[in-house]
């Protein structure tokens, strides 16, 4: 039999070949290996997995319990109902376990001491005295609130009293100023009586103070706030009752009156009012808004010329005339302007891989009554949208990016919440915010409606696709909006709303978004809880609309690798802008070949950055294998464009405004001008009728030029 000798003892750690053919074809078979298995891993779901989670989970009730708790009282900035309102935001935001704080600012607010407004049919006629009053109507189930919605007023208006004889003026506008002066018509040393509905009411006050008016008086025509004369009104319809009063701001500056261009902290550097006032931010006139009622009786007043077609109310109205007189005012206003602590309520959500990056959301807080429409719907849509992404975070999410949900106050003073922080914050923006998308009137009817810089146009498209119209759903927002809004996207140069400051002073892609257009109860007692229920979103399934597309937008922009801006319709856009001020001028001594040729350099670097994005795509098939380095860099070139559009010295004569693209109408806050410092030379220009003052006009072109120059590098990330 064999005997079997025993084995050698083996080293506990095995020799590895000497052979290095050897040694490479190990250590290729362990990579392989580790790479075999890391594709085999349980994967987290993916980003897109997370979107439509967030588009499933929506909840009507829970949209109208936000919405109910937070319109119970009138809650004006500064005052304690508003303070609380904040707390249930905070409490709301909180408990969706998002980290949340408070940014406090101390601003110059203004509140309604004393008013009267007395009419005589002429000079030898008693004086009646107007109630100023709007009416609780039958059945309103805050009557016992009421109390607290303040008198009606002008924010900011002129303490003083004056009286003269009435003169019409239609919408306000430098065009009827005009037109009355054209008609021999002397609205110097006399009060003013304009309707709204055309142009931001600091502006008419503006315009009118310049046309040498004593005081303005502002009212709410039937024709367009009523529903026509003689026809009914809310609760029995939507339109405003005949005591209804729009009351709002009459500062046309943006922020803080007393600190334009710098924060309102602790112990700041602060203008006196009387400053302000010398700067034209202020009236240095008295003004008051009156309901329909109240301008029908002042218009009974007034004699003299029949005012044209177009300047007449509604069918059956009394025939308007322009006067003067020889009905005659005598309006007294006592304000108190006093500096008050706002609260902006921040809540921050880290991003995991970038959290330097920030996509923010804002709506504003305050309200001048109830706010059902202005602002709450947004604020109810705002909370809904955090309960979602706390679900989502439940089920393993994080963002790619810092998401940052803003609830600004004071802004119905003018952006006073909002413009303070962005000045307070406005380096870390210029250098990581990403976007900010504003929701202000979250839904006041039927029908998507949004405006945007134009980088951010097929993003809001694409959004628009995955959400189903609340009024139709069988079709999505994108159909709907296609066959009601021709398609039309609006710009964002107007002061509106909390846009304002992230676009216009520090230049970051931005977009407003609402459901329905303008409502007849704006600014007055009637925007209630009420008036929602019957007639603005009576099941709340627009809200639901609203809280997703708004929410899927901001998901995008926090989770998308790449992100989803796309400057070709920019370009696009400048084009079709410059041509039609071209047209414009066509007889003035211009040269536009430096904005076309700047226009150009932009279309390259727009095509160039496309195909970019498809060259990164292609390559980036597995995320362990991208280059990091190389997709920061060129979502960088598209985050820092936009801020390229701004210029330093900003607008002459108004250097709050930084861009160039974008702007407000200098006589209309409201309404969003391209090229804004174009536009104000050719009105100097025009004014002036000499020939060498178009020289500023091809200045303005220059610059314009200069900073679609720098954006266009800017994108295409080379230097010269």
């Amino acid at each position: 039999m064999k005997t079997l000798r025993p084995m050698p003892s083996l080293p506990c750690t095995a020799t590895p070949p000497r052979n290095p053919a050897a040694r490479w074809r190990t250590a290729v078979a362990v990579a392989i290996l580790v790479l075999l298995l890391y594709q085999l891993r349980p994967s987290s779901p993916s980003k897109s997995t997370y979107h439509s989670l967030f588009l499933s989970i929506s909840s009507n009730d829970t949209a109208a319990r936000h919405l109910l708790t937070l319109t119970r009282r009138p809650h004006v900035a500064g005052s304690e109902a508003n303070a609380a309102a904040a707390v249930y935001v905070i409490g709301v935001l909180s408990a969706a376990s998002i980290p949340t704080h408070i940014a406090s600012y101390d601003v110059l607010l203004s509140y309604p001491v004393n008013r009267s407004l007395l009419l005589s049919s002429d000079l030898s006629a008693p004086a009646v005295p107007f109630d100023l009053v709007q009416e609780i109507y039958e059945g309103d189930p805050f009557a016992d609130v009421a109390s607290e919605v303040l008198p009606t007023f002008h924010a900011y208006a002129r303490s003083g009293t004056a009286s003269g004889r009435v003169v019409y003026a239609n919408y306000g506008r430098v065009e009827d100023f005009a037109a009355l002066k054209a008609a021999g018509v002397e609205a110097s040393g006399n009060v003013v009586l304009a309707r709204y509905g055309e142009i931001f009411r600091g502006d008419i006050v503006r315009n009118a103070q310049l046309a040498g008016a004593v005081a303005a008086i502002i009212y709410s025509d039937a024709k367009d706030y009523g529903g026509g004369h003689g026809g009914k009104w809310f609760p029995q319809s939507r339109w405003l009752p005949p005591t209804g009063v729009q009351v709002g701001s009459v500062y046309r500056g943006l922020g803080d009156p007393t600190t334009p261009g710098w924060a309102s902290v602790d112990h700041c550097e602060r203008l006196s009012v009387d400053e302000v006032v010398e700067s034209g931010l202020m009236p240095a006139i008295p003004s008051l808004p009156v309901s329909a009622r109240d301008g029908e009786a002042i218009l009974k007043t007034i004699g003299g010329q029949i005012a044209a077609d177009d300047w007449q109310g509604a069918v059956g109205s009394s025939v308007y005339r322009l006067g003067p007189g020889p009905g005659y005012i005598t309006l007294t206003y006592t304000g108190n302007e006093t500096v008050m602590t706002i609260q902006n309520v921040i809540a921050v959500i880290e991003g995991k891989e970038e959290p330097d990056r920030y996509v923010l959301l804002g709506n504003h807080r305050d309200a001048w009554t109830f706010g059902a429409v202005d602002p709450n719907s947004g604020t109810a849509a705002l909370l809904e949208l955090a309960e979602r992404l706390n679900t989502l975070q439940k089920r393993g999410w994080r963002p790619r990016r810092t998401i940052i949900l803003c609830s600004w106050d004071a802004e119905e003073y003018h952006l006073l919440g909002s413009t303070e922080w962005v000045e307070d914050n406005r380096e870390n923006l210029a250098l990581r915010a990403v976007a900010y998308l504003n929701v202000d009137c979250g839904v006041s009817g039927h029908g998507l409606h949004f405006s945007s810089t134009p980088q951010l146009d097929e993003l809001l498209k694409e959004a628009a696709k995955k959400v189903k119209d609340p009024d139709n759903t069988s079709q999505s927002l994108f159909d709907s909006w296609v066959i009601y809004n021709s398609p039309l996207i609006g710009r964002l140069g107007g002061g509106g709303t909390d846009f304002a400051a992230f676009v216009q002073h520090v230049g970051v892609p931005s977009v407003d978004i609402r459901f329905g257009r303008s409502y007849p109860v704006y600014h007055s007692m009637y925007d209630d809880f009420f008036w929602m229920q019957k007639y603005g979103d009576p099941l709340f399934h627009r809200h639901v609309a609203v809280t997703s597309f708004w929410g899927l937008v901001a998901l995008k922009l926090a989770d998308d690798e790449l992100l989803p801006f796309e400057y070709k319709s920019y370009a696009f856009e400048l084009q079709k802008s410059a041509d039609v001020l071209e047209k414009r001028l066509l007889e003035m001594p211009l040269n536009f070949a430096p904005l076309f040729n700047s226009i150009e350099e932009l279309k390259k670097a727009a095509a160039k950055v496309e195909s970019q994005r498809k060259e990164l795509e292609r390559k980036h098939w597995a995320s362990n294998w991208k280059n990091d380095h190389k997709v920061r860099e060129f979502n960088d070139r598209l985050m820092m464009t936009e801020r390229a559009f701004t210029d330093r010295e900003g607008l002459v004569e108004r250097p709050w405004y930084k861009h160039l693209i974008y702007g407000p109408a200098q006589h209309n806050g409201y309404l969003s001008n391209t090229f804004p410092g174009i536009e104000d030379a050719i009105e100097k220009a025009a004014s002036s009728k000499q020939q060498e003052s178009w020289q500023l006009v091809q200045h303005e072109i220059w610059r314009v030029a200069r900073v679609i120059t720098q954006a266009s590098l800017v994108l295409s990330g080379r230097l010269t």
